[in-house]
């Protein structure tokens, strides 16, 4: 086969398989922005709550209060 057919075939392929992959994230994020999932972690409180689309909150244990907000690199 030529080289040049195959380099477009795979080409194609994934430009198909992005195509493919942007509808999917689209979906999801109509499927999220639609349902109202919210997590609220309030920062004076000692037990923070999750609340989730239909209102309701879930205690979390106050272990987890200790952890840093965010995890760095080296």
């Amino acid at each position: 086969m030529n080289k040049n057919l195959i380099i477009a075939i795979v080409l194609v392929v994934l430009i198909v398989i992005s195509v493919v992959q942007a509808i999917q994230l689209g979906s999801l994020k109509t499927k999220i922005g639609s349902s109202g999932v919210t997590a609220k972690v309030a920062a004076s409180t000692t037990n923070p709550t999750v609340t989730s689309g239909n209102n309701q909150q879930v205690n979390v244990p106050s272990n987890l209060n200790d952890l840093p907000e965010m995890v760095g690199g080296c």
